[in-house]
């Protein structure tokens, strides 16, 4: 299965999620807005800190999601390398392994762009 396939199958999944929790979901989603936002950091530097932290806590689908946010808030393929390093550095072999998955996520997804 491909990232793509990998993500829309997160992405039905969460409507699902979102359906049954509507709530829960919601103050999530208010949450991930509150914290998106331009400030001190760009919207581009927060999404490559979100997609180190998915790399460190080994989280394949929030990978794929944050990788998609980072092409979309303009992140460049080095810039998404640097970042996976950084990853790979706080979190040991494990980060090694899903930095690998990242960058072919990233990849995959920019192949589209």
């Amino acid at each position: 299965m491909s990232y793509k396939e990998k993500f829309s199958e997160t992405r039905n999944n969460l409507r699902n999620l979102r359906k049954t929790i509507p709530d829960t979901f919601g103050g999530f989603v208010s949450l991930e807005q509150a914290a998106s936002p331009d400030g001190a950091l760009s919207h581009k530097q927060k999404e490559l800190i979100a997609l180190g932290i998915a790399v460190a806590l080994r989280c394949e689908d929030c990978i794929t999601s944050h990788v998609g946010a980072c092409i979309r808030a303009g992140v460049t393929r080095e810039e998404a390398a640097e970042a996976l390093g950084t990853a790979i550095q706080m979190s040991g072999g494990p980060g090694l392994m899903y930095a690998a998955k990242a960058l072919a996520a990233f990849d995959e997804f920019a192949s589209e762009t």
